[in-house]
């Protein structure tokens, strides 16, 4: 058996596959893990409900990012159409509000079952809603929104741009951001699960965090190339990056990253590691790298599983089901697909 085959094995026995011939922007599965999506850059979403592919015509232009919506099922999109849109389980598509010519750059999503909240950006202009679509409010930034998240409780939404980030209370009848600052062109933005730790990526190959608690700098540098994905593990004893020609995992325990050297999993093969999504239940991270090779990789043990082999072009877009049961992926050249790993 050949090393390509034998690296497809899980994709080929367990995966559903499907060819889209357009750029695969973002993937993401609905809250209830029954439905996986594709945002494309035709203007389309493929939907996934485990039998049946469903194409959506979600925006007159390119999807520019997507996010599960804040029920149990469907998603929220935003798109260079100026429409900020909801996508139901059906297919069906509800605008949430439009912004004429201006780009929807990034959308975020929050439902703990009980509070729900939506929102996107346009330019430096940050629009939140709340579940059911209502405008709550809108939180003007010093220039465009470069990354846009929650925390894990939804008490606060924060959004990078250039020289920091901005940090606000959603409840907050104020609305004054508290201002993170350092120099130059932040990119992309995750927060911590304990929500002590605000880590952005930059224009410069490498990463820039804030602790909030001793409002000590962080700085994560090194990488051969731009960080396009970072995604904290479970418990946030790690944050998993691409950027380099391995899946980077910065320690944040033991006042780290400061003063720690990363650990490196599934490098070797010179091709650069394009797309990580850690594991929702377990300390292991998916990485996606630029020749099409998908692997899944245990942090405590170093074990790498080969998930999908190479030759389909560089992996742009990752997202776990929240059980960990199921991964969607997708890349440059239009090819998607769910891998169960559910036991059988």
């Amino acid at each position: 058996m050949s090393q390509t085959a034998s690296a497809d094995h899980l994709l080929e026995t367990r995966g559903i596959k499907a060819d889209f011939g357009a750029f695969v922007v973002a993937a993401a599965f609905d809250r209830a893990g029954r439905t996986a999506a594709f945002a494309l850059g035709d203007g389309t979403v493929r939907l996934f409900d485990g039998a049946d592919w469903r194409a959506v015509a979600a925006h007159d232009g390119a999807v520019l990012s997507l996010a599960p919506d804040a029920g149990a099922a469907g998603f929220v999109s935003g798109g260079d159409d100026g429409r900020f849109a909801r996508i139901g389980a059906d297919g069906g598509v509800t605008p949430i509000e439009t912004y004429g010519m201006k780009w929807v750059d990034h959308v975020a999503s929050f439902s703990d079952g009980k509070a729900a909240l939506l929102a996107c950006s346009v330019g430096k202009h940050v629009h939140l809603f709340d579940g059911a679509g209502r405008k709550l409010k809108t939180l003007t930034h010093p220039s465009s929104v470069t990354g846009l998240t929650f925390d894990t409780k939804g008490k606060r939404i924060a959004a990078s741009h250039y020289n920091g980030a901005s940090l606000w209370y959603v409840a907050s009848k104020t609305d004054n951001a508290r201002l993170l600052e350092w120099k130059g062109s932040h990119t992309g933005i995750v927060l911590s699960p304990d929500g002590d730790c605000v880590v952005t990526s930059m224009q410069e190959n490498a990463l820039h965090g804030w602790r909030l608690s001793d409002a000590s700098h962080m700085r994560m540098s090194g990488y051969p190339a731009k960080t396009a994905a970072m995604s904290f593990t479970k418990g946030g004893k790690w944050l998993a990056t691409s950027g380099a020609e391995s899946i980077v995992l910065w320690p944040f325990i033991g006042g780290g990253p400061t003063g720690k050297a990363p650990i490196e999993l599934a490098g070797g093969d010179a091709a650069m590691c394009s797309y990580v999504a850690s594991h929702p239940q377990q300390e292991a991270v998916a990485g996606g790298f630029s020749d099409g090779l998908v692997v899944l990789a245990d942090i405590p043990s170093s074990r790498i599983l080969p998930v999908a082999g190479t030759g389909r072009g560089p992996v742009s877009a990752m997202a776990w089901s929240a059980d960990g049961t199921r991964l969607a992926f997708g890349t440059e050249t239009g090819f998607a697909a769910v891998v169960d790993f559910s036991k059988r």
